[in-house]
C-alpha cells in the first residue's frame, strides 16, 4: 500500500501532500488534448498521400506553444501573485519535451523508420539541425526537473536550466526555417518570447513589474519586437517585400498581424492586473456605502 500511494502521490494531477488538485488535473488534460487529437486525426482521420506531415507539423507547433507557455508562468506568478501557477510549470515542461519527442518520432515514421536517413538529414538540413540541438538541449532539461536531480545538483541546476532561453531561441530559429514563406505563426510566438523577455528584463532592472505602465511598456516593446523580427525575416529571407509587411501592421482592417496580437496580449495582461489593483479599491467602498 505504501508504494502505491507513493506512486499516486507523484501523479501529475496531485498535489504535494498527494491529494488530488482540480487545477493540476486541468492543465494535465489540456495539455494531452492536442496530442490525442493530432494521433486520433491521424489513425482515424481521412487518408492522405504524406499521411504523416499534419501529425509532424501540428506536434511541433503544440511543442513550441507550450514552450513559450512554461516561459510565462514566472511572470505570470509575479504580476498577478499567484503562486498556484508554480505547480504546474514542472507538467508545462515536461509536455514541451513530449510533443518535441513525439514530433521526432513521426518525422522518423515518415522515413518509413529508416534511422540512417534520419541521421543524414538532420546532419545534412541545417533545421533539423538546429531542431535536434533544441531537442538535445529540452531533454537534458526534462531529465533534470525532477526533485531528486534538483537536489543533486544544487546551485548548478539554476545555471543549467537557464539554457532554457537559448533552446527557445533555437527552437524558434527552426520554427522560421520550417514555415518557409508563411512565418506568421513564428513571428506570434518570437513575438511573444520577446515580451516574456521583456518582462524577465523588468525585473533585472528593479521595475514595478506588477504596475500597468511597466506592463504597458512592455506590450509595446513586445509588438515592436514582433514586428522587427517579421521585417528582418522577410526582408533577408524571401523575395517578398518587407517593408509592405511592415506596413501591414498598421491596417488592421482586414486582418490582425502578429505584432498587434503580442501587442493585444501584452495590454490584456496590463489593464488585467489594473482591474485586480482596483478591485479591492471598488469593495471597500461597496462595503463603506
Amino acid at each position: 500500500m505504501t508504494q502505491v500511494s507513493t506512486v499516486l502521490s507523484a501523479m501529475p494531477w496531485m498535489d504535494r501532500q498527494g491529494r488530488l488538485s482540480v487545477f493540476r488535473l486541468a492543465v494535465f488534460l489540456i495539455l494531452l488534448a492536442p496530442a490525442a487529437d493530432l494521433l486520433f486525426f491521424l489513425f482515424f482521420g481521412p487518408v492522405f498521400p504524406e499521411p504523416y506531415e499534419l501529425a509532424i507539423h501540428e506536434s511541433g507547433d503544440w511543442a513550441v506553444r507550450f514552450l513559450v507557455l512554461s516561459l510565462a508562468i514566472t511572470p505570470a506568478r509575479r504580476i498577478f501573485s499567484w503562486n498556484k501557477l508554480i505547480g504546474v510549470r514542472r507538467m508545462i515542461g515536461v509536455s514541451v519535451l513530449f510533443y518535441v519527442l513525439l514530433h521526432l518520432v513521426l518525422y522518423v515514421a515518415s522515413e518509413h523508420w529508416s534511422l540512417p536517413k534520419v541521421v543524414s538529414e538532420i546532419a545534412l538540413r541545417f533545421y533539423l539541425t538546429i531542431g535536434f540541438v533544441a531537442l538535445l538541449g529540452l531533454a537534458a532539461l526534462g531529465i533534470t526537473s525532477f526533485d531528486r536531480m534538483i537536489r543533486r545538483l544544487g546551485r548548478r541546476w539554476n545555471q543549467l536550466h537557464m539554457l532554457v532561453y537559448p533552446i527557445a531561441g533555437l527552437a524558434l530559429w527552426h520554427y522560421f526555417l520550417q514555415s518557409k514563406s508563411d512565418v506568421s505563426s513564428a513571428v506570434l510566438m518570437a513575438g511573444l518570447f520577446a515580451l516574456l523577455m521583456l518582462y524577465r528584463i523588468a525585473v533585472r532592472l528593479k521595475l514595478p513589474l506588477a504596475s500597468p505602465l511597466v506592463l504597458a511598456g512592455c506590450a509595446a516593446g513586445g509588438a515592436a519586437a514582433a514586428a522587427g523580427i517579421e521585417f528582418a525575416w522577410y526582408a533577408l529571407a524571401t523575395g517578398i517585400p518587407a517593408k509592405l509587411v511592415f506596413l501591414a501592421n498598421f491596417d488592421v482592417q482586414y486582418e490582425l498581424r502578429p505584432a498587434v496580437w503580442v501587442g493585444i496580449a501584452g495590454l490584456s495582461v496590463a489593464v488585467i492586473r489594473m482591474l485586480q489593483m482596483l478591485l479591492p479599491m471598488v469593495r471597500s467602498k461597496l462595503k463603506a456605502a
